[in-house]
């Protein structure tokens, strides 16, 4: 969410800001946002000049109605001057209405509008203008056939998705045997290698309330993704950035306790709606999962060299079991109305013989602790709002297509790179069962 000060002294700026990213269709929301804001500034204006007069009037009642003990005709200069009074506090109470409305049909409007992105973002309508800026090991075909995901997974009897459609519908699965075991050390060895890294474990909350939810991702995403207890101001997080940004609503920050710098587990539960080719079946794109993340919270002039430490981190990562990756910068029309700067890590396929994503790195600026009220106590002793940063470190199901695709072998085994292994009970292979 943008300052208000933003769209006042610099509407052009936020014009061009929204043709940019396609969204034409906001442009009226400028002018909306301009003209209930004066509206708000007069009410504001009138409202502070009523107050200063009421302790004017009230001494002057006083005054008056002790001069009319002596001099009858003050009475009924009293009793004007009360009535007076009593006009300005209505007025006043229907200012106060006034105020409140228009600051919620602003902030309403402000949550619509954009952020600034940067001025290095490429500029297109959609994904097909994201630009590959760099490779990371060579993507390598095997001289043999390598089947779908799934397919392999059956062979170790490590996957029961028609068992998870009976329980669940379609968009979850079972896990079984060395499959589940993958699973879960991928995840512990990217705990591991965060912590490394100097971050902070934590498991986060599942659940969130809506003011959380409206503060860190816009209604589009809140709508599309989220899914809502019933009967409860609750959701299921879509990604535990969202608890894990949320973690730091209503706060004033040290400016000493800068960068909160944190990497969190969690399950991850979204809609994902929509027809999907078959690509995006199996468990590339399902209801729930399970996630390591980061996210980072600093000082404004720091965030864009964690920007490019966490996306390398991923790099890191991924290359460090063996698996060819690519940096994608994500353009103006595929960025989410908060991001200032997001790129993807997309993994190799060779049964496909292209990259997919896997991670997402994004920069959101203040906007996120605008809307969460986060604050910093510079040491000057004034308060800013610090800049918000996440990175996908790994989501295992994603992550797992690109490893068992990588690390299949000829004879069906799955090699397991070293980094792994410990996590594996020592195995240096999985070894299929049918």
């Amino acid at each position: 969410m943008l300052d208000i000060k933003m769209i006042r002294e610099n509407p052009d700026a936020v014009r061009e800001n929204i043709k940019k990213k396609f969204q034409e269709e906001k442009l009226p929301l400028v002018d909306k946002v301009l003209a209930l804001d004066n509206e708000n500034r007069a009410a504001i204006t009138e409202a502070s000049e009523l107050r200063a007069q009421r302790n004017t009037l009230s001494k002057q009642v006083g005054m008056l109605m002790g001069q009319a003990k002596k001099d009858p005709s003050k009475l009924e200069e009293a009793e004007a001057v009360k009535a007076q009074v009593k006009a300005n506090a209505e007025r006043l109470a229907q200012l106060e209405q006034d105020e409140a409305r228009l600051e919620a049909e602003i902030h309403k409007l402000m949550l619509v509008i954009p952020n600034i992105i940067d001025p290095s973002v490429p500029i297109g309508p959609d994904d097909s203008c994201n630009v590959e800026v760099e490779r990371f090991g060579e993507p390598a075909t095997p001289g043999f056939p390598i089947p779908y995901h799934t397919e392999i997974m059956e062979r170790f009897d490590g996957i029961d998705m028609d068992a998870a459609g009976r329980v669940s519908g379609n968009g979850f699965y079972y896990l079984l045997g060395d499959i589940a075991r993958l699973h879960e050390a991928v995840l512990a060895y990217a705990r591991d290698f965060m912590i490394d890294k100097g971050f902070t474990f934590c498991i986060p909350p599942f659940m969130i309330h809506g003011n959380v939810v409206e503060g860190v991702m816009s209604q589009t995403d809140m709508d599309s993704m989220m899914y809502k207890i019933e009967g409860e101001d609750l959701y299921l997080i879509g990604t535990s950035e969202h608890s894990m940004i949320g973690k730091f609503i209503d706060q004033i920050l040290p400016e000493a306790s800068l960068p909160q710098t944190l990497t969190s587990y969690s399950p991850c539960f979204r809609k994902e709606k929509g027809a999907h080719g078959i690509e995006e079946r199996g468990v590339y794109r399902i209801h729930q999962f399970e996630k390591q993340e980061m996210i980072v919270v600093c000082k404004p002039e720091e965030s864009m060299d964690w920007y490019e430490k966490m996306w390398r981190y991923s790099v890191e990562l991924f290359r460090s079991i063996e698996i060819p990756v690519r940096q994608l910068e994500c353009c103006s029309g595929d960025l989410a109305d908060l991001k200032v700067k997001s790129c993807d890590i997309e993994a190799w396929s060779p049964r496909q013989g292209k990259y997919f994503e896997v991670c997402s790195c994004s920069n959101l600026g203040d906007a996120q602790a605008r809307r969460l009220k986060i604050r910093v106590k510079g040491e000057d002793g004034k308060n800013y709002l610090p800049h918000t940063l996440n990175n996908t470190v790994v989501a295992p199901p994603r992550m797992l297509i690109a490893f068992l695709e990588n690390n299949l072998q000829e004879d069906g085994s799955v090699h397991i790179p070293e980094v792994l292994r410990k996590y594996m009970g020592g195995k240096e292979r999985l070894v299929p069962k049918c």
